[in-house]
């Protein structure tokens, strides 16, 4: 009797798995939001005159405050101060707050408006920023993507600190339970959001025949509204929670600016930080081109005006059957019964199949890169115990950006080769991109358990900030520079399908090359230190 009445909401097993659900649906909104411009790039030139150069920008601007202005570091702060459950509320707010914005700026009633005007006639110059080049904004750049991007930064702020918020939030509900799971389970569903994305925005957009890529962005202001009630949910959960433990909110030890100097004296630290920012430069901002970027190199035709294929139905469906997809791998590799568990793993296998024979059909760029997250989805539960069990993290760092280099050369030189062979340019894009959101689980899932093995547990919360702030300076340069790279190398180019991406990604490859060889530094530097990358997580 006294061991029911001791039982918190911890406990029990269906209570903190809906708490996990509650702020992994706010991620999953956030990564929509992020993307929603992302497949509809041809339209925003289209439709609001933005070239490669502005879209670029735009898109960059995200995490502009978060390195310039050091929100990152002040977002750790007030988690530490204010506590999970609050931060997370203010970090939906804030994102709600930075989508608004940018879904004004896009909309049809910023056209004409006064505020148009300022921002045509302001911030052409940024004193500091201008001669330091990192400014957000340029002479020239349109006011709808000016203000678009004011939004941005706003709801980059929200996003970061949602981050850090549900990764603590997962701790405290997961301590001595099913962490790692719950981790990569609320990784998983957190990529969905981008498959989500490359499905709805243009569904949205196209919706009825008539364009309107406001239409986009205000079903990812629905979604951030969704993510803020997620967040307000969880708080009262959360505050139970405390009220049955009687404890305080656990919370980190305060960023200190005295821990800088013993962070960057730590070889181990710039491995893992250069690392990081090398890997996911490779693959976030190349997922705000991708879209655009198949539709310049695969021979698509618009399937017959009014049949299934053209249909609002196809989408909704195909949806489906990439929930399918995701849902039944991952729940594949926790079925103890082999029965189960070959029956899951081949209804996944053919539900994927099923999926890209649809993304063909649909002619559609959007639905084909769609398919990005669905393998990580799948084998991410397998890496991380693997790693768990097993080790090998350096070794996976190395194969990861190995797969890296692969796929993005493979864009570079071979799809592009296949341009007018219609089935077998979209079979090299859709093994391409499989590969790739593949790679995209082998380093994070070796790449973050390395951290306390790299770095004195006395400043591990101090180098997570700074890692993050590191690696958000390339999320921001990276968006900017294959917009650069973008406009100089396709000189007098109106049509926004017909652009040349060689140079771009063998850029991005270059990224995957420098990660390489740093991956195989640090397998140098473990085994001469005997750090224990390669032995696993639980001995």
């Amino acid at each position: 009797m006294s061991q029911a009445i001791q039982k918190t909401l911890r406990d029990s097993a269906a209570m903190r798995w809906t708490a996990l659900l509650l702020l992994a649906l706010a991620m999953f909104c956030s990564y929509i939001f992020m993307d929603i411009l992302s497949p509809i790039k041809d339209l925003m030139q289209e439709t609001r005159g933005w070239d490669s150069l502005a879209f670029g920008t735009m898109q960059g601007s995200e995490v502009f405050l978060n390195v310039f202005v050091f929100f990152l570091i002040f977002a750790g702060i007030i988690l530490d101060k204010m506590g999970v459950r609050f931060t997370a509320v203010l970090s939906g707010a804030v994102m709600l707050i930075g989508a608004i914005i940018k879904w004004y700026a896009v909309s049809e009633s910023f056209i004409g408006s006064g505020l148009e005007t300022w921002f045509t006639n302001n911030l052409n110059y940024i004193p500091v920023f201008d001669e330091l080049g990192v400014s957000p904004f340029y002479n020239g750049m349109p006011a709808s993507a000016k203000f678009a991007a004011c939004g941005f930064m706003i709801f980059g702020c929200g996003c970061e600190m949602a981050g850090i918020t549900v990764s603590r939030g997962i701790v405290k509900w997961f301590k001595g339970r099913e962490m790692a799971l719950a981790m990569g389970s609320e990784m998983a569903l957190a990529r969905l959001g981008v498959a989500t994305c490359m499905i709805f925005s243009p569904f949205f957009a196209k919706l009825g025949g008539n364009i309107s890529v406001t239409r986009s962005v205000a079903f990812g202001v629905v979604l951030m509204c969704i993510a803020l009630i997620m967040t307000i949910v969880y708080f009262f959960m959360d505050k139970k929670l405390d009220a049955q433990t009687g404890e305080a909110e656990e919370k980190d030890d305060p960023f200190k600016v005295s821990d800088i100097g013993k962070i960057l004296t730590d070889s181990g630290f710039w491995l893992v930080a250069l690392l990081c920012v090398l890997y996911y430069s490779a693959i976030f901002p190349f997922q705000k081109y991708a879209v655009n970027m198949l539709q310049c190199n695969l021979t698509l035709t618009e399937p017959e005006a009014g049949s299934f294929w053209t249909s609002s139905t196809v989408t909704i469906v195909q949806y489906i059957i990439m929930l399918v997809v995701a849902a039944a791998g991952f729940a594949s590799n926790f079925q103890k019964v082999k029965s189960r568990k070959y029956g899951l793993l081949g209804l996944s296998i053919i539900a994927l199949i099923t999926y890209c024979y649809m993304g063909y059909m649909r002619q559609s760029a959007e639905s084909i890169f769609a398919v990005f997250p669905l393998l990580a989805v799948l084998i991410t539960p397998i890496l991380g115990s693997y790693v768990d069990h097993k080790g090998k993290a350096a070794s996976m760092l190395v194969l990861g950006s190995l797969l890296l280099i692969a796929c993005h050369l493979t864009f570079a030189f071979i799809l592009p080769a296949f341009k007018g062979n219609a089935i077998g340019g979209i079979v090299i894009a859709y093994i391409t991109i499989l590969v790739l959101g593949s790679s995209f689980s082998l380093v994070p899932a070796s790449l973050w358990p390395s951290v306390p093995k790299l770095v004195d547990a006395k400043v591990i919360g101090s180098a997570y900030a700074l890692i993050f702030w590191i690696q958000n300076i390339g999320l921001w340069l990276f968006p900017l520079l294959i917009g650069k790279v973008l406009t100089s190398t396709n000189p007098g180019v109106e049509d926004p399908t017909k652009l040349d991406y060689t140079w771009p990604l063998v850029m991005l490859a270059c990224l995957g090359i420098a990660a390489l060889i740093l991956g195989l530094v640090l397998k140098v530097v473990d085994k001469k230190k005997g750090i224990g990358l390669e032995e696993p997580n639980i001995k």
